[in-house]
């Protein structure tokens, strides 16, 4: 009779770890969004060339020089992590259509810029190398021009992708031109170096990035009366 007793008294007692109630699980604060951006920054071209008759892009000449000033500027975003930039880069020829039918219009050019920061610290070299011998090898023409159809001589040719790692930090990098060859059937000359000489244009410029966290609120001090 007392171990029945012992036994019910011992099933009805409530269970200390039924009745103990656990805690809620940990909010974990939102996760920083990771997505990255793609964009067309903002550009200040010191040579513009003009607007594509086909594709409606800006084409923009790059310079020869020394100063990263004076180059294409180009506006990078608050970003976090390296941000990426990305153009078409094109060699410039000056078409002549009495020299295409002549079968005199041969060229081949190689063109070299820099991208750098406003410190002039190279990020990286870019070059493209084509030939030109008929109006095939024009990327397209460019409007505003004199000639028929209203378009310019110089036309972009030749085409390059070209992609550049910029640093965190970095807010505005510049191209500047570097140095051109342009060989024909009768030789090449020196590379063209001269500060302000058109050495190359660029298009299609975008930046991706990750855009950086906003900066944390500063406390206020209390000041004592």
């Amino acid at each position: 009779m007392l171990l029945l007793i012992a036994a019910l008294a011992i099933a009805g007692a409530p269970s200390l770890a039924q009745t103990r109630k656990m805690p809620p699980p940990a909010r974990r604060p939102p996760a920083a969004s990771t997505a990255s951006i793609k964009i067309e920054p903002d550009i200040a071209c010191p040579a513009p060339l003009g607007t594509g008759v086909k594709t409606k892009l800006s084409y923009c000449e790059v310079l020869a020089g020394r100063d990263p000033a004076g180059g294409v500027l180009i506006r990078i975003p608050p970003h976090k992590g390296p941000a990426t930039l990305s153009f078409d880069l094109h060699n410039l020829h000056t078409y002549s259509e009495e020299l295409v039918k002549a079968r005199r219009a041969y060229k081949r050019y190689t063109g070299t810029i820099g991208v750098l920061t406003m410190d002039n610290t190279l990020l990286s070299r870019a070059v493209v190398q084509n030939e030109f011998r008929t109006a095939a090898d024009l990327i397209e023409r460019v409007s505003g021009g004199a000639g028929p159809g209203g378009v310019k001589a110089v036309a972009p040719t030749g085409l390059e992708s070209i992609t550049v790692a910029i640093p965190e930090g970095e807010d505005r990098v510049s191209l500047l031109g570097e140095k051109l060859t342009e060989e024909t059937r009768e030789g090449t000359p020196p590379p063209y170096t001269q500060p302000g000489r058109p050495i190359a244009a660029v298009s299609n410029i975008q930046v991706e990035y990750r855009p950086a966290p906003p900066p944390r609120p500063t406390r206020r001090g209390r000041t004592g009366g």
